[in-house]
């Protein structure tokens, strides 16, 4: 089961990456998502004003652009998710290999700092 979560995450990380390669029109940057905090409100955020404009009936020109606009501050923010996601199984694997061998120390500090990230994402 981890290797397919491993792979899973593997497959996302790589799709975000090619979604935010440089582009070489000099198009709109978005906003960062320098933490994973940060990347979940731009997420939530900005998966809310995309909704707004998709509920249209008809997407004018403006409407487009706005949608082009904000898939740039989406796709940060799903970098940084998936980069995140990706470190915290790399700490829940330390945390199932401590408790494994029973090294408690290390599965302490592995599994609180495993929580630490993991309640970012659901409280």
């Amino acid at each position: 089961m981890k290797k397919i979560t491993m792979l899973i995450i593997i497959v996302f990380i790589l799709a975000a990456s090619a979604a935010v390669a440089d582009d070489s029109q000099g198009h709109f940057k978005g906003k960062s998502s320098e933490t994973l905090e940060q990347a979940l409100v731009n997420f939530s955020e900005y998966n809310q004003k995309l909704s707004e404009v998709l509920k249209q009936e008809t997407l004018s020109a403006p409407d487009m652009q706005q949608i082009h606009e904000l898939t740039y501050t989406l796709e940060n923010a799903l970098e940084r998710i998936n980069t995140s996601m990706l470190e915290l199984a790399e700490t829940l694997e330390a945390v199932h290999v401590g408790s494994e061998t029973g090294d408690t120390e290390a599965t302490r500090s592995e599994g609180l700092r495993y929580l630490e990230t993991a309640r970012q994402i659901v409280k």
